[in-house]
C-alpha cells in the first residue's frame, strides 16, 4: 500500500496530487479467514472487531478465496420478508479521517443477477446526517462508486466507468486526498470527482460492512466480500 507519485497521461495534475504523499496508516483490515460466525477480528491490532447484526434469518457463509476464505452475503430477495445481515464495528476517533487523506477498499465477487438499485460495501456515517465515507455498488449495471458527504449533507461521488458484476473477483479502492476523490478497480483509476478541501468526515456512527444495518432498505450487499480495509493519513 505504498503511495506513488507517477503522473498518468489523463488528468495529469490530478493523478499526481491524488497519489502523492506518504503511505497512510491502516486503521482496520478484515480478512474473514476461518469459519463465519458472529464476531470477526480486526487484523491491524484487534481494536475494531466486527459484530454481526441480522434479521429475517440473514446469515453469512464462508467460501474459499485464494489461500483463505471470504464471506458470502444473502442472495437477492424480491418478496418480503427478506433476510438481511451486516457487520458493524463500534465508532472510534481512529476511524474518522476528518480532513485527512483516506483510502478504503475491499475485494468483491458479484454477478449481474446479484445486483440491485444499490448495495453497500463499506461505510461510516449516513448521507442524511453527520458526514460519511462510503464504497458502494450502483444499480443493476453493477458499477462501483466512492462517496464523501460533509456535515451539511452535500454528497460527492466518484463513479466507476466499468462494471464489476461479472462473477469474477475484483479489488476496489477509494482515495480521497485534498480536493480529489478517485475510485480504482483492480489497481486502475476508473473515475474521479472533486471535493471541497474543507470536507471533513467525523461522526459517532459505527463502521458498517455489507449493509447499513439489518433493517429494511439497508442497501444489502448480495455478493461475496473479502479483505475490507481503511487507511488514514
Amino acid at each position: 500500500m505504498a503511495a506513488t507519485a507517477t503522473a498518468a497521461t489523463v488528468g495529469g495534475s490530478f493523478w499526481i496530487r491524488a497519489d502523492a504523499g506518504t503511505a497512510p496508516t491502516e486503521v482496520v483490515r478484515y480478512t474473514f479467514d476461518g469459519t463465519a460466525g458472529t464476531l470477526f477480528p480486526d487484523a491491524t491490532g484487534g481494536l475494531h472487531p466486527l459484530r454481526t447484526v441480522s434479521s429475517k434469518g440473514g446469515t453469512l457463509t464462508s467460501i474459499a478465496h485464494g489461500d483463505g476464505t471470504a464471506l458470502q452475503f444473502p442472495p437477492p430477495c424480491r418478496q418480503e420478508p427478506c433476510p438481511r445481515v451486516a457487520l458493524r464495528a463500534k465508532s472510534s476517533a481512529a476511524l474518522n479521517p476528518g480532513r485527512k487523506p483516506i483510502r478504503f477498499g475491499a475485494s468483491v465477487l458479484l454477478s449481474r443477477k446479484q445486483t440491485s438499485k444499490g448495495e453497500n460495501i463499506v461505510q461510516k456515517g449516513y448521507s442524511a446526517r453527520g458526514s460519511q465515507y462510503k464504497l458502494q455498488i450502483d444499480g443493476t449495471a453493477g458499477k462501483p462508486s466512492c462517496a464523501m458527504v460533509d456535515a451539511q449533507g452535500r454528497v460527492h461521488i466518484a463513479r466507476s466507468s466499468v462494471t464489476v458484476a461479472d462473477n469474477a473477483w475484483h479489488t476496489l479502492e477509494c482515495r480521497r486526498r485534498g480536493t480529489w476523490l478517485a475510485i480504482r478497480v483492480d489497481g486502475r483509476r476508473r473515475g474521479s470527482t472533486t471535493v471541497p478541501a474543507a470536507l471533513s468526515v467525523a461522526n459517532a456512527i459505527p463502521l458498517s460492512i455489507g449493509g447499513k444495518g439489518a433493517y429494511r432498505d439497508n442497501d444489502q450487499f448480495q455478493g461475496a466480500l473479502d479483505d475490507v480495509w481503511v487507511a488514514i493519513g
